[in-house]
């Protein structure tokens, strides 16, 4: 059996009726990359039941959105009210996210997943990373396709004998760039793993989890089996999980 990877789900209306949603890219990356079988996972906040999700999954994605962690959770208020909120996943995602690494069950984060990270773990953002001084616009540009805004923005820096380089074994990739906020101050214990152009960390491991934690800004779910670099990240991940799997069920 191939190992369970739970996919918290976003919530959104269509039409009239409130659904729980993950995105075709980030379940085909489960798939196609880590070759696990994905669960997606409601947000139920309060209401989910934490210690079954926990005994079920041997692994965790945390997904890309087009909602940002509401600001309170790091003692700001909020920046821009147009921009969209999505309390249910808060909820869900960052006592699910402390759980989870304390048992060393193994986590990818990518994009909101990566902010949901820092953020439980007791780290800040930057609400508008193109208002810092010294910062890029990361932001995609929406009148372009699809391809264009997922296409390679800019290059990051990979920390030498890092967890990152070791899977990917390259100093340096390009990325795309998909997002107005990002980290700026970065949760105790957190190892960087990789740096923008302009100093924004965009990747990082909990250094002292018991189990594989990756979260990077961007976003490489995209098209995954036409990018290497993705693929080798999705493969260590998913060997995680077949490892956490094998310990949990008591095999060597």
């Amino acid at each position: 059996m191939r190992p369970i990877v739970i996919v918290p789900a976003c919530t959104r209306d269509f039409g009239e009726h409130p659904y729980h949603a993950a995105q075709h890219k980030y379940v085909d990356a489960i798939v196609l990359g880590a070759d696990c079988a994905p669960m997606i996972l409601p947000s139920l906040g309060k209401d989910l039941d934490l210690e079954t999700m926990l005994q079920l999954c041997d692994g965790i994605m945390l997904t890309g959105s087009a909602s940002n962690v509401h600001p309170s959770y790091y003692s700001q208020e909020v920046l821009d009210p147009s921009l969209p909120q999505d309390p249910a996943r808060d909820e869900t995602t960052l006592p699910l996210i402390r759980a989870a690494v304390g048992r060393g069950i193994p986590i990818i984060a990518i994009c909101r997943g990566f902010q949901e990270m820092n953020v439980a773990l007791g780290g800040s953002l930057h609400q508008a990373v193109q208002l810092v001084e010294g910062k890029f616009d990361h932001r995609e540009k929406p009148e372009l396709g699809m391809d264009e805004q997922y296409g390679d923005a800019h290059k990051i820096r990979l920390t030498a004998g890092g967890m990152l380089h070791g899977i990917v074994g390259a100093d340096e990739i390009p990325v795309n760039s998909l997002h107005g906020q990002g980290v700026n101050e970065l949760a105790p214990g957190l190892a960087v793993e990789a740096v923008a152009e302009d100093g924004l960390v965009e990747a990082f491991s909990v250094g002292a989890a018991p189990g594989f934690t990756l979260a990077v800004q961007w976003h490489p779910e995209w098209r995954i089996t036409h990018n290497p670099y993705s693929m080798k990240m999705f493969g260590a991940f998913g060997q995680a999980c077949r490892d956490y799997r094998a310990k949990r069920q008591g095999r060597p």
